[in-house]
C-alpha cells in the first residue's frame, strides 16, 4: 500500500514507523520519490518509482542514502536523482540491473573483440584490470557516478607511478601525462559506449573531467633532417641503429614496428604485414627495392616467429628498453635533446607530404592514422603547397 508523507522534513522522516515497505511522495505525475526506513537508527534509503507509459509497467530503483550529505539536504539529492532516471528512462535507458563502471569497462572490451579489434581489447583489458576492476570506483553504478569521483579517480591515478614495459627493468617511474591520457582515453570510450546503450543518463560526469591534458605530448614537433637522421643512426649502436633505420624507412610508431616479427615480411612480393598498431586490423605496405633489401637481411637465417627488430640478445624492443639508448644517440650526435624515435617517423611523414608531395591519404594508410589526423598535424605543409600553387598562376 502507498503511504503519502511530508519526506522533505527532516523532523518528519524522523517520526516514520520503521518498516519494510517504503514511504511515498509524488513529484509528478506517475513519479515517485521514496524513502525507506528499517530501524530507529537507520538514515534510510531513498528510491525512486514510475510507471512505463508504454507498457504500463511499474518501474522501480534503489538510488542511494545520501549518507554524506547533511540530513537537511537529503530529500533533494534524491529528488533530484530520481529525476535524472525519470530522463534516463525517457530517453531510452535501461530497465535492467545498473550497470556499474566495471561493468561498462567490461562490455568495451567486448565490444572491441566483437568488432575484430584483438589487440586494441588486449590493451583495455589491461588498462581497466589495473585501475579499474576490483575498486571502489569501479563498483560505481553509472547512474550514481559523480564528477566528483571520476576527479577523484584520476588524481589518483596521477599519482601513481607507472611501472616500465621492460620487466628487466627495476623500480617505477613517474607517470607522464601522455601516459595518463592514454588511460583516461580508454576509460572514457568505455564510458561514452555505455551511455549510447542507454546504461547512463548522460555523459555529464566523466565530459570534463577526463578531457586529456593539452600538449602532453610534443614529439610532432622535433624535426630531423635526413642528415640529422643518418647522424642518429651512425651514433647508435648496431641493434638500436637497425630500429632507427626501419623507423626512417617507415613511418609506423615505434611500438607497431617494434611488433613486427619475420613473418611480417614477404620478400616474394617486398611487402611488409603491419598488425599491432592503432588501426586495428592488418594492412600490408609494398616496400622499395632498398627497403625491401634491408629488411631483408634482418630477417636472413632467422625463425618466423623472431622478432623483425631485435634487440641484442635477441629479445623485442618496447619502449622502455629503447629509450636509454636513443636518448644516449640523440646526445652523441649532438641532435636537440627533445629527439625520440617517434621524431623519426614525424619526419618521414614532414617528407613525405613536403618534399615529395605524396597526397595525404596514401600517407594516412602508410602510417596507419586518419586522414584528419595527418590533416589536423601536418595541413600547414599543404596550405605551403597551396601558396606555392597560387604563385605559380601569377600573371
Amino acid at each position: 500500500m502507498t503511504t503519502e508523507v511530508r519526506l522533505d522534513k527532516v523532523e518528519a522522516r524522523n517520526r516514520l514507523a520503521p518498516r519494510r515497505g517504503p514511504y511515498w511522495v509524488r513529484l509528478e505525475t506517475g513519479a515517485y520519490v521514496g524513502f525507506r526506513k528499517m530501524s530507529a537508527g537507520s538514515p534510510g534509503h531513498w528510491l525512486a518509482r514510475c510507471r512505463d507509459p508504454l507498457t504500463g509497467k511499474q518501474l522501480q530503483t534503489a538510488l542511494d542514502d545520501f549518507a554524506e550529505a547533511p540530513p537537511h539536504e537529503r530529500f533533494d539529492r534524491a529528488n533530484r536523482a530520481a529525476r535524472e532516471w525519470f530522463t534516463h528512462l525517457n530517453r531510452g535507458g535501461n530497465t535492467g540491473a545498473p550497470v556499474t563502471v566495471e561493468g561498462a569497462c567490461a562490455a568495451y572490451v567486448r565490444h572491441l573483440r566483437g568488432a575484430g579489434r584483438a589487440a586494441a581489447a588486449d590493451d583495455a583489458a589491461g588498462r581497466f584490470k589495473r585501475w579499474i576492476n576490483g575498486t571502489k570506483f569501479g563498483a560505481t553504478e553509472l547512474q550514481k557516478l559523480r564528477p566528483a569521483a571520476v576527479s577523484a579517480w584520476r588524481a589518483s591515478l596521477i599519482e601513481t607511478p607507472a611501472k616500465p614495459q621492460d620487466k628487466r627493468q627495476p623500480g617505477t617511474r613517474a607517470r607522464t601525462a601522455s601516459t595518463l591520457n592514454r588511460d583516461m582515453t580508454t576509460l572514457r570510450a568505455a564510458l561514452n559506449l555505455a551511455a549510447s546503450n542507454g546504461d547512463a543518463t548522460s555523459d555529464h560526469a566523466w565530459k570534463t573531467r577526463l578531457r586529456a591534458v593539452k600538449n602532453a605530448d610534443g614529439r610532432r614537433d622535433v624535426y630531423l633532417d635526413l642528415e640529422q637522421r643518418r647522424a642518429l643512426i651512425a651514433a647508435a649502436p648496431d641493434d638500436v641503429a637497425s630500429l632507427l633505420r626501419a623507423l626512417s624507412l617507415v613511418p609506423l610508431r615505434p611500438g607497431a614496428m617494434a611488433a613486427l616479427t619475420v613473418a611480417s615480411f614477404d620478400p616474394r612480393l617486398s611487402t611488409l604485414t603491419i598488425g599491432k598498431d592503432k588501426q586495428g586490423k592488418d594492412r600490408r605496405i609494398m616496400l622499395p627495392k632498398t627497403t625491401a633489401a634491408f629488411i631483408g637481411r634482418l630477417c636472413e637465417g632467422r625463425r618466423a616467429a623472431s622478432p623483425l627488430l631485435a634487440r641484442a640478445d635477441g629479445s623485442a624492443w618496447n619502449k622502455d628498453a629503447w629509450k636509454g639508448p636513443v636518448k644516449a644517440a640523440v646526445l652523441a650526435a649532438s641532435l636537440p635533446a627533445n629527439a625520440t624515435a617517434y621524431a623519426l617517423r614525424h619526419s618521414a611523414i614532414t617528407d613525405l607530404i613536403a618534399l615529395h608531395r605524396l597526397d595525404t591519404l596514401t600517407v594516412a594508410q602508410l602510417s596507419g592514422t586518419s586522414l584528419a589526423m595527418i590533416e589536423r598535424h601536418y595541413g600547414h605543409l599543404l596550405r605551403e603547397h597551396a601558396a606555392k600553387a597560387l604563385e605559380a598562376l601569377s600573371l
